[in-house]
């Protein structure tokens, strides 16, 4: 790492810790009025924010970005909007810092209980998509703590306007403007500064991007990693489905928006209905202008079908293409789901209670739904606000990573004079 780099986080790392002790008992009255100053600072903003991403679109269009890439980074005033919304709404949510998780007693009389407390400093790492800039910010500051944003070069210039919003916002609030900082050099070894934890004072680690980015972390990080490497959803279709249902939520999980996280990239058909099913199908996600890949089963359905590769079955496309498998009933949905699976989101569509009850139970991913579309999977959709990302790990949190989830707890011990024999 160069010197002026290694100066840059080092002095980062340093406001970031030392604001993070203020922020850890920051009132909530004040944490949210910076959160709706924010909202207001973006709308505001919105046409000069629009221009700038206007500059960043087009130079990532001449560098030949694909059209996913392009999607994530593009805002338009309906973006814009959300954008501020996602801010209003984490203002909106109860503040976890200092709630009581459980509580009891012991025989001595001591009076224990487990309260909830900010994590500390965290440290997002991401890639095209802008509005991370501040759902990030949002979600850490209303958690009580510090953050530091590392957005990818392509959009940096947007990210870089939104998060003049939100440091403008904590200024008006009273609040340490180290409490949200802005990487703006676009040198790699940023990245590797805060994958190596600066000295401690990196509590947590979070990226937001690729594949290739979020391995990098994985791979490289010296502090705990919260984070999803693949999205490949599944929607099964199960024997006893509303046919219409299974159009319409097969169609919304892949189409929708086929760039984000939580679209489906595998269809799984229960053999007993895939001759009936198939045609329907096949035929609303077409219009859509979806390329289909199938199993061999299903191409003795449909001859003209392109066949799907192993490969194919593991792959996050991130495209409007979607591979199909027929399966032996909700066992083999859920054969196929523990071998191919990333662990994010998984559907069933059924009218059979008892079915869609061993799908929920035994199929061990992040988000399980029923009758729903996997595009649901969102911090947003699940109530939370905006979210920092969606976790498939096991440890801390599953799911969408919210305001509760950038906390941890600490044990509170109550004694009137005891001392231990």
């Amino acid at each position: 790492m160069t010197g002026g780099v290694a100066d840059i986080m080092d002095s980062l790392a340093a406001k970031a810790r030392a604001a993070s002790r203020v922020m850890a008992s920051a009132s909530t009255e004040r944490k949210n009025a910076a959160l709706t100053k924010a909202a207001a600072l973006v709308r505001e903003r919105a046409g000069e924010i629009l221009e700038i991403n206007a500059v960043d679109v087009s130079a990532a269009k001449s560098k030949g970005q694909d059209a996913a890439f392009i999607d994530r980074m593009e805002l338009d005033p309906g973006r814009i909007e959300g954008i501020a919304e996602a801010l209003e709404n984490v203002a909106a949510l109860d503040d976890p810092v200092g709630k009581s998780i459980s509580k009891w007693s012991r025989p001595n009389g001591l009076e224990i209980e487990r309260v909830r407390t900010p994590i500390g400093v965290i440290a997002v790492i991401y890639e095209s998509r802008p509005n991370v800039t501040v759902d990030a910010a949002a979600i850490a500051v209303k958690a009580g703590n510090a953050v530091i944003l590392r957005g990818g070069s392509e959009c940096i210039r947007t990210s870089k306007a939104l998060y003049d919003c939100f440091r403008d916002a904590l200024k008006t609030a009273g609040l340490p403007e180290g409490a949200a900082q802005f990487v703006e050099t676009t040198d790699r070894a940023a990245v590797g500064a805060l994958l190596s934890g600066l000295g401690g004072r990196i509590d947590l680690v979070i990226p937001r991007g690729g594949k290739s980015l979020v391995a990098r972390v994985q791979e490289e990080a010296r502090v705990p990693v919260l984070s999803h490497l693949d999205g490949v959803c599944h929607v099964y279709v199960d024997r006893d489905a509303d046919p219409k249902k299974a159009v319409e939520i097969a169609v919304n999980s892949k189409m929708r928006r086929t760039g984000i996280c939580g679209a489906a990239e595998t269809l799984l058909i229960d053999k007993a209905i895939a001759e009936e099913i198939w045609p329907k199908l096949a035929s609303a996600l077409r219009s859509k202008g979806c390329e289909l890949r199938g199993d061999e089963a299903l191409r003795a359905i449909d001859p003209d079908l392109a066949p799907a590769s192993e490969e194919d079955f593991y792959t996050e496309y991130l495209a409007p293409i979607l591979s199909v498998a027929v399966v032996d009933g909700v066992a083999g949905a859920i054969e196929h789901i523990a071998k191919y699976s990333s662990s994010h989101t998984e559907s069933i569509v059924t009218e059979n209670e008892a079915t869609a009850k061993r799908f929920l139970t035994e199929v061990d991913s992040a988000i399980v739904m029923h009758n729903a579309s996997t595009q649901f999977a969102d911090g947003g959709e699940f109530g939370l606000g905006a979210e920092i990302g969606i976790a498939t790990g096991r440890l801390h949190a599953r799911g969408p990573a919210g305001v509760e989830e950038l906390t941890t707890y600490k044990n509170v011990v109550r004694g009137t004079g005891q001392v231990r024999p």
